[in-house]
């Protein structure tokens, strides 16, 4: 990618150097579902005992989880009833070359989502929402962190991975994650750390259009099976949004390098949910599925860039994912 000297967006809120976990407590407000992407895995383990506990720390290393949020039970990333710590005041951290890269890359990368769905979205939106024709984009904001921070749906921590909070149209992420992308998720490339960015962008127009709330309102009623087969219809659709995206960056011949969109499929294949599970334990539980299998979600990508249009996008009702 070409993304040097572009413009960087001015909705970046840079929390590195608050101080993390250090300091007093207080309570944050509820969350729900998050509209995760890379965070918010719901394992569902079953059973109980030090096997499932030698199960869980293995799974919490590999995805980079807080294993004491595994063993509550409860759905990884920002929910209700958190406890936060305040931050303290601290000698800020040196960021090294490439963490301080990566921050002007992910500037750089949202200030581009903002300039194009604010073309993209009133003319597209319609075609999704009829109600929502001629809507008007509304730049979220990306919070960039260490450790752990507040946010509306809770507290964000690393473990987390990249989220998007609807209470507070933001998005979280620790840079660290790009390391696990390229290392643990062999998934290395500026387009496949960009493709990040863009999923939990696709989070925040769902939001917009009310899908993301009609889907929050609607899995309090539904079995734990029920909700995580919701969920993926979620996460698909935002890897579509993704290939929306990706493909009006592409008809800016300064900004895509031959190969790219290869990077973003790579990184689409590896975060599937059967590839996940099977590298942690040698096998795949279908139902305890909440982000799509690998196939699906290279697939849905796909389907967002080939065509370029939100209407492509209704994995919510679409009869075959």
């Amino acid at each position: 990618m070409r993304w040097e000297g572009r413009r960087e967006s001015s909705n970046i809120e840079d929390r590195r150097d608050d101080g993390g976990d250090d300091g007093g407590f207080s309570a944050g407000p509820g969350g729900g579902y998050s509209g995760g992407g890379f965070g918010g895995f719901p394992i569902n383990l079953g059973g109980g005992g030090i096997g499932t506990i030698v199960v869980v720390l293995i799974i919490a290393w590999v995805l980079g989880i807080n294993p004491l949020t595994l063993l509550s039970g409860q759905p990884i990333g920002p929910g209700p009833a958190q406890v936060h710590r305040q931050p303290s005041a601290q000698t800020p951290r040196v960021s090294s070359a490439e963490e301080q890269r990566n921050a002007r890359f992910v500037s750089v990368i949202l200030a581009d989502t903002e300039d194009r769905w604010k073309t993209l979205l009133p003319q597209q939106a319609g075609e999704l929402v009829q109600r929502a024709a001629g809507m008007r984009y509304q730049d979220p904001t990306l919070v960039m962190f260490r450790g752990t921070t507040r946010s509306g749906c809770g507290q964000a921590e690393t473990a987390s991975g990249p989220f998007y909070c609807p209470a507070d149209q933001k998005v979280y992420i620790d840079l660290a994650f790009y390391d696990e992308l390229k290392t643990r998720f062999k998934a290395p490339g500026d387009f496949a750390q960009a493709y990040v960015i863009a999923h939990e962008i696709g989070h925040h127009i769902q939001n917009m259009l009310g899908i993301l709330p009609a889907f929050n309102k609607a899995r309090q009623r539904m079995s734990e099976r029920d909700a995580n087969r919701a969920s993926v219809r979620v996460e698909l659709q935002a890897d579509c949004f993704a290939g929306v995206w990706a493909k009006a960056a592409q008809n800016d011949r300064d900004f895509i390098d031959p190969g790219d969109i290869e990077q973003a499929l790579n990184a689409a294949s590896h975060i599937g949910d059967d590839a996940i599970q099977k590298s942690i334990r040698g096998y795949a539980v279908p139902d305890s599925f909440t982000h799509g299998t690998s196939e699906q979600r290279v697939r849905w990508f796909k389907r967002g860039f080939e065509s370029g249009r939100l209407g492509a996008c209704d994995s919510i009702n679409a009869q075959q994912l």
